[in-house]
């Protein structure tokens, strides 16, 4: 079955940082410890893929190059985050729909979000039922610690 994993984007960039550094991979561009560690568990599991779902851009996989800093954010209306129908668009366009099985790893925001997205799919988040980032960030942990290479 081909799986899909999707991370919720964070708002601390590597812009924040080091503001002179140019474009970068969507890898790279995320630094809070909470993305960090999504990917970390992405790149361990077995997923056929992985991207990272930003708020400006929509779906990003790994080796996408984003030319510099934004402030666009899901929870913020008024920073006009990309919209879901650009982001039903996106599912075509890049193939997303491919994929049987979604994972989401974010809050109940994103889940509800995919669920929407991928109405068609089997959509899990394993932090369902997380309550703040420390049971997530443990239970990410958890599941590194399980999860085959």
């Amino acid at each position: 079955m081909k799986s899909l994993c999707i991370i919720a984007c964070g708002k601390k960039k590597i812009w924040d940082e080091n503001p002179e550094k140019g474009p970068v991979k969507a890898e790279n561009l995320y630094t809070g410890s909470f993305t960090r560690k999504c990917m970390q568990y992405a790149k361990k599991a077995d997923f056929g893929s992985w991207c990272i779902l930003s708020a400006k851009y929509g779906f990003l996989f790994p080796d996408e190059v984003v030319q510099g800093q934004y402030s666009e954010c899901f929870h913020n209306k008024t920073s006009n985050p990309i919209t879901l129908e650009n982001l039903f668009l996106q599912i075509k366009s890049k193939e997303l729909d491919k994929y049987e099985k979604i994972t989401i790893l974010g809050g109940n925001y994103y889940t509800h979000m995919m669920k929407k997205l991928f109405s068609e799919k089997e959509v899990l988040n394993p932090l369902n039922g997380c309550k703040g980032i420390g049971h997530m960030m443990k239970k990410l942990n958890s599941l590194i610690n399980t999860a085959s290479l």
